[in-house]
């Protein structure tokens, strides 16, 4: 039984679960992802381990379909039908010389956090970089100020930190005198894209997680696959880490919107039943 046994929610569609899984806590690496499953007759949802607390895990989630809806709907104390995991391959870590720089974009968060407290933990010097569209949709601001040397924040309106986009803040931070070492980012597919258009003048290694749509998450189904240095690649087994200089973005991108007519209808007559 997996049990949820703390939940928060931070904003309309964006909640925390912690669940009961001691066996993908114990395995559990910065970088990894499990699925989840509601019911016994729910689909497969790829989501990243954020953070790990004895037997616990920590799942950070936006509502944007049937199944992201119906977890947020339960409670403490309700079940899950299975967690699978740990997922995918560890993030490859060291003591860099220079900073190591984590841009989030949105719930992107969730799954760069356990990347840059490791790295912290490793004695590098962590900088961080968020955004979201409005202050109100930022998540995990104290949870990352904690495990940062230096947070810089990026608003599209202006409402908490500086009005603009993570890549501006990104800019500033590459043009300093200390050259960073590595950088991680996390988040919408364009934003990540527009993090490799900006940093790839600077030289400076660059590596993101891709989130596809996953079916059995373990390499079977090729449903997740995207292409890097024009070969194809499986998020759920080769990555879910990329260099990321090497995404086919754009292709990324399309796939991403593969199933969107499909999963409007199974939210709807989801809505439907539930009254």
């Amino acid at each position: 039984m997996y049990v949820i046994k703390k939940k928060k929610q931070w904003s309309e569609k964006v909640f925390t679960c912690w669940i009961d899984a001691p066996w993908v806590a114990r395995s559990a690496s910065p970088g990894q992802f499990l699925v989840t499953i509601n019911s016994c007759k729910g689909e497969r949802i790829p989501m990243t381990i954020v953070d790990v607390d004895g037997d616990s895990i920590e799942l950070l989630f936006q509502v944007v379909g049937k199944s992201t809806l119906e977890l947020s709907k339960m409670s403490e104390g309700d079940s899950l039908y299975a967690v699978v995991g740990p997922l995918g391959n560890p993030s490859v870590l060291q003591k860099f010389d220079g900073p190591a720089v984590f841009v989030a974009g949105g719930i992107g968060v969730g799954p760069i956090y356990p990347i840059a407290k490791k790295a912290k933990e490793m004695g590098n010097k962590v900088i961080s970089i968020m955004g979201s569209r409005s202050e109100s949709l930022l998540v995990m601001t104290d949870q990352m100020r904690e495990i940062s040397d230096e947070l810089l924040i990026s608003t599209d309106d202006g409402s908490c930190g500086r009005k603009g986009f993570v890549t501006d803040l990104l800019r500033e931070v590459l043009e300093r005198n200390e050259k960073p070492s590595h950088i991680w980012a996390i988040g919408p597919a364009i934003m990540m894209k527009f993090v490799a258009l900006t940093a790839k003048p600077f030289n400076v290694p660059l590596t993101v997680s891709l989130n596809p749509i996953m079916v059995d998450a373990t390499g079977m189904c090729g449903v997740c696959r995207v292409y890097v240095n024009g070969e194809n690649k499986l998020a759920c087994v080769d990555g879910p880490e990329f260099d990321g200089y090497a995404v086919d973005y754009d292709g990324f991108m399309g796939r991403l919107t593969q199933y969107q007519e499909k999963e409007a209808v199974a939210l709807k007559h989801y809505m439907e039943l539930e009254g």
